[in-house]
């Protein structure tokens, strides 16, 4: 706990723009729920506002999932998925300087218009970014970027990132965590590769994370994890300390719910449910 940054109590006359918009991008016709279990979590980790921009025929069922989060329409394809330039993206949301956070990723599908959106929201964008799932399946490039950036792939996401990059892929846990060292030294990045005490690091400095458990691998659960980080960004955390307490948090809630539900009945909102005690028990621990 010492390696990480207390969180101090609300000033009273706070609101809600102290405490950081959002952006995530994400979601298709078949996969709206993933982006919308992001957006919930980076409100329950303390978000001021957020919004997400989803393909149109998601939209109101990412919408119908919280009320509490904002939604716009994007243009897509036959298949559901976005199809939208970068540019289109900007305009829909008055500027992308607007945000202080970008997350993409979460239910976005893949295909190559959506592979030249992200790499060019990911050179461009000038705030933190936080890349997960098709965020990172559609990303083929890895040069210096205008912003911070936060990678948040699982094993098999990491392995298929660089392997586009053409770079050994190694099945060996302890080379995967080397391997991804490397890469985050080399391109200025932060990198969580989840997974049974995820390695966290950013190049320089490594660390593993001590919470969590195997009733956590269930569909939508590195979703909640991008939603919780890109919300500390967002209240300005430092890219290491976010993605450290962010990845300590997830796992916490899971710890604390499994207490109650056992690891076999877990599913991700359930994470989301628990966030309150974890930031809690964070609070009063540190």
């Amino acid at each position: 706990m010492n390696l990480m940054p207390g969180l101090k109590p609300r000033e009273p006359d706070c609101h809600k723009g102290d405490f950081g918009r959002i952006l995530f991008i994400g979601g298709s016709r078949n996969m709206s729920g993933a982006i919308a279990l992001s957006a919930s979590a980076a409100l329950r980790s303390g978000a001021g506002l957020v919004t997400v921009a989803t393909s149109v025929s998601a939209m109101s069922l990412v919408a119908n999932h919280n009320p509490c989060y904002m939604t716009l329409g994007i243009s897509e394809d036959g298949s559901g998925l976005i199809s939208a330039s970068a540019d289109e993206i900007r305009d829909a949301v008055n500027g992308l300087g607007s945000f202080d956070v970008v997350a993409i990723g979460p239910g976005l599908g893949q295909s190559e218009s959506l592979a030249l959106l992200v790499d060019e929201i990911y050179q461009d964008y000038e705030g933190p970014m936080v890349i997960d799932a098709d965020g990172l399946n559609n990303l083929t490039l890895l040069n210096v970027p205008a912003g911070v950036r936060v990678l948040t792939p699982h094993p098999g996401e990491f392995k298929a990132m660089i392997s586009r990059f053409g770079l050994d892929v190694f099945q060996e846990r302890t080379l995967q965590e080397q391997q991804a060292r490397d890469l985050a030294a080399e391109f200025g990045v932060t990198l969580v590769l989840k997974g049974n005490a995820s390695l966290i690091t950013n190049g320089i400095d490594s660390y593993y994370n001590s919470t969590g458990n195997p009733g956590m691998a269930t569909a939508g659960s590195g979703d909640v994890l991008t939603g919780v980080i890109a919300s500390l960004l967002a209240q300005q955390f430092k890219p290491l300390s976010a993605a450290l307490m962010g990845t300590y948090l997830h796992g916490l809630a899971g710890d604390l719910a499994v207490e109650n539900i056992g690891e076999i009945s877990m599913i991700a909102t359930d994470l989301i449910d628990y966030l309150p005690a974890a930031f809690q028990q964070y609070q009063a621990e540190s």
